[in-house]
């Protein structure tokens, strides 16, 4: 049967589905990124100098890491907003498009003539998705909202790295989860406008999103009276669960997760049998609560233990074990998978995306230049 091959459907999930997206930065391309992985047809509107997000860096090839992440297999097309005639080209790509995704400044799309509810009084079977820092009300709502901003008005950074200075999350972590969430949430309205014909309007603000992924250390304040304490290469509720230097001075991490893991370890690893039925450490509350002698007793061992000898054990008693690696040790590790993809001058490598499906097989995506789909996407939306 044409369209497969071993059994396996060449078509993407949302082959047909047409994105319109007024997207900048992290958060909105990520969510139509993912989208155009699936199969859909994203038509990124940008502002005459392009999403701002290309002059973040040159680190790619000449070009800006965040935006080969993020837009490959877009189309790109610049739209004066303010202009009549612009904003009624929109009108007519919207009217054709099954999902119109934006993150401008809360109220910005609105007072364009392009807000989500107007649109979806209009179009009722169209997925609007707006995306904001903080979202649409409350004291916050017009506030810029930056990644690390929301970090550390969600209380991210006070529960994050080791005691002293605070510090940011190495990664825009508030941007991608929220880019992530507004994916997901796009998707599953798909499911429910394929099954009923009924549209949706989303919204996710970085806020929320950030808040929600803090939920066990708001927990921790609000029915324990405390939020978790920074503990670095550690874990605030488990122990042993950190970092640990052997003989030759490499640092181990490990992770014991249950009781008879405990027992394993002091019996299979540390020759320290004593240890496992000792009350100071035999249950995860009582080794949490004598922290700092758990991991004493393990790190004495691990001091006398190579890098070697310390792997066979952990691996012989399927023990959770990792190296703590920097971004050197990434790029040359041998579980990381990449893909490719292609822009006028050459090629960008970039992580493969997390998940994998039968209708990834795309082997080199395109990176769209500022209005390179312009004229055409004018032509084939004109004014018949």
């Amino acid at each position: 049967m044409q369209g497969y091959v071993a059994g396996v459907s060449s078509a993407k999930p949302l082959d047909g589905v047409l994105v319109v997206s007024i997207e900048q930065a992290v958060a909105g391309p990520l969510a139509s990124c993912r989208l155009a992985d699936a199969g859909a047809r994203v038509i990124k509107i940008e502002r005459a100098e392009g999403d701002f997000s290309r002059g973040y860096d040159a680190a790619a090839d000449g070009l800006s890491s965040y935006f080969a992440w993020l837009n490959r297999g877009k189309e790109s097309i610049v739209l004066d907003l303010k202009d009549s005639e612009d904003q009624a080209l929109l009108g007519r790509i919207i009217e054709r498009a099954d999902v119109y995704i934006q993150n401008l400044a809360v109220g910005a799309a609105q007072r364009l003539g392009f807000g989500s509810e107007s649109l979806r009084e209009r179009h009722p079977r169209l997925v609007a998705c707006d995306i904001s820092g903080y979202g649409p009300t409350g004291p916050y709502a017009q506030m810029k909202a930056y990644d690390l901003l929301v970090q550390a008005e969600s209380g991210l950074v006070s529960v994050s790295g080791a005691p002293g200075p605070l510090g940011r999350v190495g990664v825009s972590v508030a941007d991608i989860s929220t880019g992530e969430a507004a994916a997901r949430a796009i998707s599953q309205a798909l499911v429910r406008q394929a099954r009923t014909g009924d549209g949706a309007h989303i919204e996710v603000s970085l806020f929320s999103t950030m808040a929600e992924w803090m939920t066990v250390p708001l927990l921790h304040h609000d029915y324990l009276g405390q939020g978790p304490e920074r503990v670095g290469l550690a874990h605030p509720s488990i122990a042993p669960y950190g970092a640990f230097t052997t003989a030759d001075g490499t640092t181990l991490l490990i992770a014991v997760q249950a009781d008879r893991e405990w027992r394993t370890l002091c019996e299979e690893v540390l020759d320290r049998p004593d240890l496992s039925h000792d009350p100071r450490f035999a249950t995860n509350t009582a080794r949490v609560t004598n922290r700092s002698e758990t991991d004493d007793a393990v790190a004495e061992v691990f001091a006398r233990l190579s890098t070697e000898e310390l792997h066979r054990k952990l691996t012989h008693n399927r023990m959770a074990f990792g190296a703590v690696n920097d971004v050197a040790d990434l790029s040359a590790h041998p579980q990381l998978n990449r893909i490719t993809v292609t822009h006028p001058d050459g090629t960008v490598d970039l992580p493969a995306p997390a998940t994998t499906a039968d209708w990834d097989h795309d082997t080199s995506p395109l990176l769209p230049t500022i209005n390179q789909h312009g004229p055409q996407i004018r032509a084939e939306f004109a004014l018949s």
